[in-house]
């Protein structure tokens, strides 16, 4: 009976993982891009203004993805934790790594165009309400745990403590996902995924939908390009060592008179 642990390391090998990966990647480039591209194009120029909001709606195009993005990559980031910290996966933690600066850069994005929505809808750039201040406190959490596993020259220690950081910082997910519900925010309520009909006519439903796959795709992307960079880096690095190694072991040569 095949256990977890085995099965997990041998899809994480790094030769087999750089071999899949370089016939995957200009797929995913193209597709991303053949998927954002248009969508982006309909959001900001074929969808319709909002009625109350008017031109300035067609930022949620770019806000709402990246907060999905913000949560849903952080949940990834939890998931490469457990696998580094419980079975040892080998690309675990290098996954770990590349993944924290794109989520910051991702959460960044949410924030900033968040005060962009936020100046003409509610005058003011900033409010310290809950459901701002918990993605704040994501996107300290991403920018942590990126400075964290850089800032040993042990790379496994580094890699263990922002592990640790990533589980902590889950329980930080509810609390951005139901503040709305939870406190009284700035914020409307959940208008896309809830239970009832979505509470967004399908002309605008439908690019924010399809700008949201195009950013995750692009998203992915990003990640697994970082993820093999690193991965060859590591293994030129190892090269350069045995290669430095075989040097000192070579008998010195006697030079003549």
């Amino acid at each position: 009976m095949t256990t977890p642990a085995p099965l997990l390391h041998r899809f994480a090998n790094p030769g087999r993982f750089l071999r899949a990966t370089a016939r995957l990647m200009p797929w995913l480039w193209g597709v991303s891009l053949a998927v954002l591209l248009p969508a982006v194009a309909w959001a900001l120029l074929l969808s319709p203004a909002d009625w109350q909001q008017g031109e300035t709606v067609r930022i949620m195009y770019v806000h709402v993805p990246m907060a999905w993005l913000a949560m849903a990559g952080y949940s990834g980031l939890a998931l490469c934790s457990v696998l580094a910290l419980v079975w040892k996966h080998p690309l675990a933690d290098l996954a770990a790594r590349e993944l924290s600066p794109v989520g910051a850069v991702a959460t960044a994005l949410c924030l900033a165009t968040g005060s962009l929505w936020g100046r003409p809808m509610w005058g003011t750039w900033w409010a310290w309400d809950a459901r701002m201040t918990s993605v704040l406190v994501l996107f300290f959490l991403w920018v942590g745990h990126a400075a964290l596993t850089r800032a040993f020259e042990d790379e496994e220690r580094g890699a263990r403590a922002g592990a640790i950081l990533a589980l902590v910082g889950v329980v930080n997910l509810p609390i951005v996902k139901f503040s709305v519900d939870w406190w009284n925010t700035l914020h409307q309520p959940a208008s896309v995924a809830r239970l009832a009909a979505p509470g967004m006519h399908v002309s605008m439903l439908a690019p924010l939908l399809a700008c949201s796959v195009g950013f995750s795709l692009l998203f992915g992307t990003l990640v697994l390009a970082r993820v093999r960079a690193a991965v060859m880096e590591r293994r030129v690095e190892a090269l350069e060592l045995a290669r430095a190694r075989e040097a000192d072991r070579a008998p010195a040569v006697a030079v003549p008179a």
